[in-house]
């Protein structure tokens, strides 16, 4: 069992490898949300085949590009991402995007859960012709929940492992299922959709694109282990790879289901589909990789939501610390599951704010990044005004003004169930574009405002990017 918590990991514990990332981020891409999606794109948004290709390579590329530029903060410092984000908005600052990045992870973690759980009572309905019930749905949620709190409190090790395995079974299994869908498939009239609309593509890429992003405050989580030495552009690499070898064929698995099932893209339960597609020696196994997945999933997110409750002031071990978001994604994900009505269009929305949520750090932190960051270990621990990060009463004023107005400027372009901004009806808007938006200003304000004066006894390799 991983120990360690929000302390950087000295060098002489280095010895992490970057081929560890490439599993790791295909692990965090097993999802049959990315069929759902796949197949949204063709009958939602009346994308053909060629087109949804386009959007999941894009898609891949952005979202996690980023993810990869972030984790290079962790090799740098060693510590986990919303430690390391003290250095950029001071230590009392840094509460303002880490108790909002804590609760997206409520919500990413509730739509993982319930997910996962629908599919163990799709493998229960194929294997025992059982069918759900309100208490059989909570204890099967109730059971998902725990054996992702189990890996997530185990720590990188157990993670490592099980991302390793699951990514070398997800794969071969979805190679038969590919090769089922090429024979069973009606290729004439998949490949005979005609295009969609541009602004569709554009939708479509930050639709995905924005899972990616999600993910980019965890980068550091992961790569924390890695030696200095270890290349930037390598771990970039094995980030993209390792999301679009999972994003490409589930992407486009999805859209040619939803040619023979457009119910696929607007079912209340997204796993549904799946069994009756599949014949049944094929998709008992897929549907059980597919909750191993989503538990992998939801156990990474735990285990970065761990850091940013110890970040906010939880002084518990991680273990506990990732315990509280499993019973809050417990809670919530019961009420999802017992009261949602549209699950496809709750989790787009919730996706695009999420996207403008994570991008408003992001735009922050990386640009901080660029510049040459490297920290101080001992200050990063510090929350105490002796800190060398503690600049203005606790706050680094450019990067809090920074990330406020990328994040106000996001939300003035957002058009989701919920929330529709003033200007969601824009070009911009319409494309789902809040995110860009929200990523340009933060980076660009931060960019040409002057850097805080700190007193960091700063090491590592932050003279440079040094990729």
């Amino acid at each position: 069992m991983e120990t360690r918590g929000l302390e950087p990991v000295p060098d002489n514990e280095r010895t992490g490898r970057v081929r560890t990332l490439f599993p790791t981020w295909v692990g965090a891409n097993l999802t049959v949300l990315l069929l759902t999606v796949g197949a949204g794109l063709v009958v939602l948004d009346g994308l053909n085949l060629w087109q949804v290709l386009v959007v999941a390579v894009l898609a891949s590329v952005i979202g996690f590009g980023l993810v990869g530029l972030v984790s290079i903060a962790g090799r740098r410092g060693g510590a986990p991402g919303m430690a390391l984000s003290r250095a950029v908005f001071g230590q009392r600052g840094n509460l303002l995007p880490g108790a909002l990045t804590w609760v997206a992870r409520w919500g990413w973690e509730t739509v993982n859960a319930v997910t996962g759980t629908y599919a163990v009572l799709a493998v229960l309905g194929l294997l025992f012709g059982v069918t759900g019930s309100h208490g059989l749905t909570l204890v099967t949620l109730l059971v998902f929940v725990g054996c992702s709190w189990l890996v997530s409190g185990l720590g990188i090790g157990a993670l490592r492992v099980c991302c390793t395995w699951s990514a070398y079974l997800f794969g071969g299994v979805s190679v038969l299922v590919l090769i089922h869908l090429i024979g069973a498939t009606d290729w004439r009239e998949v490949l005979g959709r005609p295009a969609g609309p541009t602004g569709m593509v554009i939708a479509g890429v930050g639709t995905l694109a924005a899972g990616g992003i999600s993910w980019a405050p965890s980068g550091p989580d992961f790569a924390r282990y890695l030696p200095r030495t270890a290349s930037g552009r390598a771990m970039v690499a094995a980030t993209v790879g390792g999301a679009g070898i999972a994003y490409l064929p589930m992407v486009l698995m999805g859209a040619v289901m939803a040619v023979a099932e457009p119910g696929l893209a607007v079912t209340r339960d997204p796993v549904a589909f799946v069994g009756p597609l599949l014949p049944g020696w094929l998709s008992v196994p897929y549907l059980l990789l597919i909750v191993v997945g989503m538990v992998l999933i939801n156990a990474m997110s735990m285990y970065s939501a761990g850091f940013t409750a110890q970040t906010l002031g939880f002084t518990v071990p991680r273990v506990w610390a990732v315990g509280v978001n499993a019973a809050i994604s417990l809670l919530l994900g019961a009420s999802l599951m017992l009261t949602a009505a549209g699950f496809l269009d709750t989790f787009v929305s919730f996706l695009n704010l999420l996207a403008v949520t994570f991008s408003a750090w992001i735009g922050v932190f990386a640009v901080d990044l660029l510049r040459g960051r490297a920290y101080d270990p001992v200050a990063l621990l510090d929350t105490t005004p002796t800190s060398a990060y503690w600049y203005t009463g606790g706050f680094s004023v450019p990067a809090v003004t920074a990330w406020a107005a990328g994040l106000a400027a996001g939300l003035l372009l957002t058009n989701v169930r919920w929330f529709s901004g003033p200007f969601a009806t824009t070009w911009p808007g319409r494309q789902g574009l809040g995110w860009a938006a929200t990523i340009t200003v933060s980076a660009a304000l931060y960019a040409i405002l002057p850097r805080p004066a700190g007193r960091a006894r700063e090491s590592g390799d932050g003279t440079s990017l040094h990729f």
